[in-house]
């Protein structure tokens, strides 16, 4: 219980992984740092449920391997890294084709052969080995990656894939490249504009557009229709070409409650309420007003605008992710799925318990699937029809483990976008959070990195770890 004449150095409003990150850096220079949180566990939005066995993530965020900042965040150092299989499997055209294995074929030179769209691999047969899944079933923790073997090569389709013919696939290779090798200035040069308008500009035929690079960035920034800063698309883009998808083993709150669990003992409260906030103090419901020498919002834009009136809300992206278990895994492996026909619901999935088999229960396979918006009616009957398609095989005996709705999941990045939005409001009141960056967990760790910065620099003390400036767009 905390007294209500405590006193600290500096208060932080919000224990996600923004939040937790400045407390870090802020603790590691000597500076006394108390930790307020509504809810009664730390995370935010990176939840994580636990039902039968399994763990089933709330927000389903995806990870890149590629993120500076999981490198660079003390307190992560034990984080285990478990990478979805290289590239995508595109379900376009009624078949299901492989693409963008970049960062697994030696980087940009190896592009050119690994661009290629497969047609699904024949249902494999009871007992044998699943495409894609690893014997050992090693995780890879940071910063070494784990190889995870590639999934079996279908047969090549006869009929033309969606992704083009060898020229549109080296063009796209080419891009893909290009942007994995491009340093951020360059990208950020860039005209700004919708990414739906900017992604048909790339040098690759519409069919390759609607086939790969629309729902992929979908997938990668949560926004069907495209309307994200073009140079943030471009960074997303940057990340996968430049690195591997993953998501974190055990789940997504693993990697708040390392960050909590590395802080001194005393510093993190949960279930504790702020109601207002001061340069010098913030008030709770449970023990009145809290004194300090600074403050720092950590929470989502909503809670932040609540607490200092007139702060700027952005619009939010909703997101749905759907639950399934089986008793037998699809034949997709560790790959992540992408629906470019867009025939139904559910924009990405994947069979999680072949990524991370930590998640499920032995024997038990877990299937995930994000709905880039509010669930339709029936949501279970719907999803599980358009899965039979997507994954080609009957979904009827799956189970469904649970649904769950965002409506404030990521907050929108329309042009003009401002990527490095201040975290200094004033001496002694500063805020952080992926509103104040860019709307991936990258973006909320970097801006905790970046307010921590700012508030020791007013206190006149060096920080162990320097947040790298952004360059700045022309």
């Amino acid at each position: 219980m905390l007294e209500p004449a405590y006193q600290a150095d500096v208060v932080i409003v919000g224990a996600g992984v923004a939040g937790l990150s400045a407390a870090h850096r802020l603790t590691s220079a000597g500076v006394k740092t108390v930790v307020l949180e509504a809810a009664p566990c730390v995370g935010g939005r990176m939840a994580t449920e636990k039902v039968d066995g399994f763990r089933l993530d709330r927000l389903g965020q995806l990870l890149s391997t590629s993120y500076p900042e999981l490198r660079l965040t003390p307190g992560l150092d034990a984080l285990a890294l478990r990478p979805f299989a290289p590239g995508v499997l595109v379900h376009a055209d009624g078949r299901t084709h492989r693409a963008g294995e970049l960062a697994s074929a030696g980087g940009a030179r190896g592009a050119l052969g690994a661009a290629r769209a497969f047609v699904t691999a024949p249902r494999r047969p009871r007992g044998a080995r699943r495409a894609g899944q690893s014997p050992g079933g090693g995780a890879a923790v940071w910063p070494a990656q784990s190889a995870v073997p590639p999934l079996t090569t279908p047969p090549l389709s006869r009929a033309f894939p969606p992704l083009g013919g060898a020229v549109d696939q080296a063009r796209l290779a080419a891009v893909l490249g290009r942007i994995a090798a491009a340093p951020v200035e360059r990208l950020l040069a860039r005209p700004e504009q919708p990414a739906g308008r900017a992604v048909a500009a790339r040098g690759v035929p519409a069919r390759t557009v609607e086939g790969f690079l629309r729902p992929l960035l979908a997938a990668l920034l949560c926004d069907p229709d495209l309307t994200t800063s073009s140079r943030c698309a471009d960074l997303a883009l940057r990340a996968f070409a430049s690195g591997r998808l993953c998501l974190p083993e055990g789940g997504a709150d693993t990697l708040p409650e390392l960050l909590a669990g590395g802080l001194p003992p005393g510093t993190v409260h949960t279930g504790v309420h702020v109601t207002s906030v001061s340069t010098t103090s913030v008030s709770t419901a449970e023990h009145g007003e809290i004194r300090c020498g600074a403050v720092l919002l950590a929470t989502g834009a909503r809670a932040a605008a609540e607490l200092l009136p007139g702060l700027r809300v952005p619009s939010f992206h909703p997101v749905t992710v759907v639950h399934h278990t089986a008793d037998e895994a699809p034949s997709t492996g560790a790959a992540l799925l992408l629906d470019a026909d867009r025939r139904g619901p559910v924009a990405h999935t994947a069979v999680i318990s072949q990524v991370d088999p930590s998640r499920a229960p032995a024997g038990r396979a877990l299937i995930s699937s994000t709905i880039l918006g509010a669930p339709p009616p029936d949501a279970d009957r719907v999803v599980r029809a358009h899965l039979a398609d997507l994954y080609g095989t009957s979904t009827l005996r799956w189970e469904l483990l649970a649904v769950h709705h965002t409506p404030d999941a990521v907050p929108a990045m329309p042009p003009p976008h401002d990527l490095r939005r201040p975290v200094r409001l004033l001496a002694g009141l500063y805020i952080c959070g992926d509103h104040r960056d860019t709307s991936t967990v990258q973006g909320a760790l970097h801006s905790g990195h970046r307010a921590a910065a700012a508030l020791l620099a007013d206190l006149g003390i060096t920080p162990a770890h320097a947040a790298a400036p952004l360059p700045r767009a022309a």
